[in-house]
């Protein structure tokens, strides 16, 4: 009787609000997408122009490697800006400051004979104020929804996540074939102008104070020994942010592995290998889009979060046992469908298990370590698969990511309790 009562109890409850109905929200999403596509825009007109002007894959590779020691090194420092300060000025400050520089240098670029160091210079400062973006927005969130929204807006997030990097290295190509370097990049600017005037128009967030860090006396280097700390002795965030790099290490590193073997061994046609593309972005749009409407109704989350990751593992293996790129194809449908439900979930979580004052901080570390745990895995894996083969490293990645999700079952207990 007491069950029934409390299902009855829950079924009479109003279902949230629609997140799309939060003009706040709606501003601070669209600024989102559209910072996102700069960013992806950028990543590919400034790389194309490198290899289009000067056909040198070292100066291309000087720009990724300066992106990413940058969030490296820069990732908790920025958290803990976004933890001391109001954070919707700190993103949209950050967006203007990204398009004065990408417009200096779509400037350089247009100049002739314009030292390369001059691009890579401003491609750090560019970089560097991407690292404050990331934490604040992604520590905005439980200022600007409800909790009971929150699964929404994450799922939300996910969706353009996919949706506008797909769009992004699209547009980009597209950009620089038709206009050229110069006037592609500037176009990229103009997405983080439009980005910072669609943060002012969405006003003050309505669920904090204006500062995050409000009546705190303590200094910078404190409060960054704090957020280490934190990270630390919580046992939910210790978990997420060791468990999220090494997902992201293993899926992206066995993806790109799979593309090689689409074409090295299933030597797959372009309009199948279209498809192959496709089907992570699809199964991830479509696990979140679950996600977020079964919202509360999703029960014992942790448990989804460590059974998808554990269901990854059997599918590379198959995956790298199929004949045919045609045959792998529900496979790696149903990956990009577990891998959202292993990080949406956790994201999720991170905004209702971690205390509002230290997500910046939190998200910074974990914005870190996962632009690094990729390139890193791209890199071993890669090497590797050139002396054993793609589908050998393929299936040694399943066996490994059963492995290391049957040790995160044991003892990230604090994850698997999640409700």
């Amino acid at each position: 009787m007491l069950e029934l009562a409390k299902e009855s109890n829950a079924s009479s409850m109003p279902a949230p609000t629609s997140i799309w109905r939060n003009r706040t929200f709606l501003s601070v999403f669209i600024s989102y997408s559209v910072s996102l596509l700069g960013n992806t825009f950028h990543s590919i007109a400034l790389n194309l122009w490198v290899l289009q002007t000067t056909g040198s894959a070292k100066l291309m590779s000087a720009i990724l490697i300066t992106h990413l020691v940058v969030s490296m090194l820069f990732g908790s420092f920025a958290g803990t800006i976004a933890d001391q300060t109001n954070r919707r000025t700190l993103m949209w400050v950050t967006d203007l400051i990204r398009f004065a520089l990408v417009a200096a240098i779509a400037i350089l670029v247009y100049l002739p004979d314009t030292p390369f160091v001059w691009i890579i210079i401003l491609t750090g400062f560019v970089a560097f104020a991407g690292t404050f973006r990331t934490p604040a927005f992604q520590a905005s969130l439980v200022e600007i929804v409800k909790n009971e929204q929150m699964t929404q807006a994450v799922g939300a997030i996910g969706i353009s996540d996919n949706v506008v990097r797909i769009t992004g290295f699209a547009l980009g190509g597209i950009a620089v074939a038709s206009f050229g370097g110069a006037a592609a990049i500037a176009i990229d600017a103009a997405t983080f102008l439009l980005s910072a005037c669609l943060l002012l128009f969405a006003g003050k967030f309505p669920y904090s104070a204006d500062t995050p860090a409000a009546g705190k006396q303590s200094s910078f280097k404190e409060d960054l020994a704090v957020g280490f700390r934190y990270v630390w002795q919580n046992a939910f965030a210790k978990a997420a942010v060791i468990l999220l790099p090494l997902v992201m290490f293993f899926f992206l590193s066995t993806f790109m592995l799979i593309q090689v073997m689409a074409v090295q061994i299933w030597q797959a046609p372009p309009f199948v290998f279209g498809l192959l593309e496709a089907c992570i972005p699809l199964g991830y749009v479509a696990g979140s889009i679950l996600i977020m409407k079964l919202d509360k109704r999703l029960t014992r989350r942790g448990a989804w979060i460590m059974g998808s990751m554990l269901g990854m593992g059997p599918l590379f293996i198959a995956i790298a046992q199929m004949p045919s790129a045609a045959a792998a194809l529900p496979l790696i449908l149903l990956v990009g469908f577990l891998f959202s439900f292993s990080t949406t979930i956790i994201f999720i979580a991170l905004r209702v298990a971690v205390d509002s004052s230290v997500q910046g901080r939190v998200f910074g570390l974990l914005g870190a370590l996962t632009s690094v745990a990729p390139p890193i895995g791209l890199a071993l894996f890669s090497a590797l698969s050139d002396i054993y083969g793609p589908a050998v490293i393929i299936t040694v990645s399943g066996a490994a990511m059963i492995v290391f999700s049957g040790i995160a079952c044991s003892r990230m207990k604090a994850i698997g309790r999640f409700d």
